[in-house]
């Protein structure tokens, strides 16, 4: 780079990109802090809440929608299992599939840490306009698209 070229973060998007990923950061930390006594962390909850909308779900599934390996689940599922909160099940055609669901323990601590979340999210979203909030999630959906058209298009080169 040389003394002539801007730096990055002096572009509007660069500011725009680094400033959600703080506030992902910073989101990620407060839950964590504030699900501790539930005794579990943010990994958990994001598998929790997955079983709670997609009731059945495959390891495979829920690994793709969390953006996750496999080697994550196996690490993951087995505590939150061991602890009674979900249980895996065989496919009913496919017994090499295993299906997740929550137990009712599993579902009680599920609700319990959504109402922290939400609280959460409320609080801090409720200072900022809410047509301006649509415009943010406007932005966000974007980007996930052409982040998601970029894999396929790279995965389709392979």
């Amino acid at each position: 780079m040389n003394e002539n070229q801007a730096f990055p973060w002096d572009h509007p998007r660069f500011r725009s990109w680094i400033g959600v990923a703080r506030a992902c950061q910073l989101m990620q930390q407060a839950m964590t802090r504030a699900i501790a006594d539930l005794g579990i962390k943010t990994p958990h909850l994001d598998i929790l809440i997955n079983l709670y909308r997609f009731d059945g779900i495959s390891q495979q599934e829920l690994a793709r929608k969390l953006l996750v390996g496999r080697s994550n689940m196996s690490m993951l599922l087995p505590q939150l299992e061991k602890r009674g909160l979900i249980v895996r099940r065989p496919d009913t055609k496919d017994k090499r599939i295993l299906r997740l669901s929550l137990t009712e323990a599993g579902r009680k601590l599920t609700m319990e840490a959504m109402a922290i979340q939400t609280g959460m999210i409320e609080k801090i979203m409720s200072q900022t306009p809410a047509d301006r909030c649509l415009q943010v999630a406007e932005a966000m959906e974007d980007i996930i698209r052409i982040l998601q058209t970029m894999e396929t298009e790279t995965d389709a080169g392979d």
